[in-house]
């Protein structure tokens, strides 16, 4: 399988995936690098004619499975469906997607009247997360205009 994370622990011996869109759970038996590529044989199948039915399916886990993440970081599944406030208490709508865009991230934010609002994941605009909440408190943006 072609390798999209830097957690390596989730393929670890032991381990269930979930293959393809019906998430069929797969127990890992044991892994090995092939160059880029990382093999996986499965307890539940031992022919490789099998496994080849599982080629081009995406590999998911259960989101209790994931790593702990340091204080302060959150996976996209956690933030997706927050609801966003200004720090005055105004509301913006709903985060509706996370662009990585380089530099930092920028969250969509849906409001109520279909219109879209990003906002830069960085510290100075991100006052609060609480996933438990689902809220999320943002600083108000100031624009400044031509002469100011």
């Amino acid at each position: 399988m072609e390798i999209y994370t830097q957690m390596l622990d989730i393929f670890t011996p032991g381990n269930v995936i979930y293959i393809g869109e019906e998430h069929h759970p797969f127990t890992i038996e044991r892994t090995r690098w092939k160059q880029d590529l990382l093999l996986l044989k499965f307890e539940e199948i031992n022919d490789r004619t099998t496994v080849s039915g599982l080629t081009n399916q995406f590999v998911f886990i259960q989101a209790d499975a994931l790593p702990g993440l340091p204080d302060g970081d959150y996976y996209y599944h956690e933030l997706i469906g927050l609801k966003v406030y200004e720090e005055s208490g105004a509301y913006l709508g709903v985060l509706t997607q996370v662009l990585e865009t380089g530099a930092n991230d920028v969250y969509l934010v849906q409001a109520e009247d279909g219109e879209e609002v990003l906002i830069p994941a960085i510290k100075e605009m991100i006052l609060e997360i609480d996933p438990a909440s689902k809220k999320m408190v943002v600083s108000r943006m100031e624009w400044y205009g031509e002469g100011e």
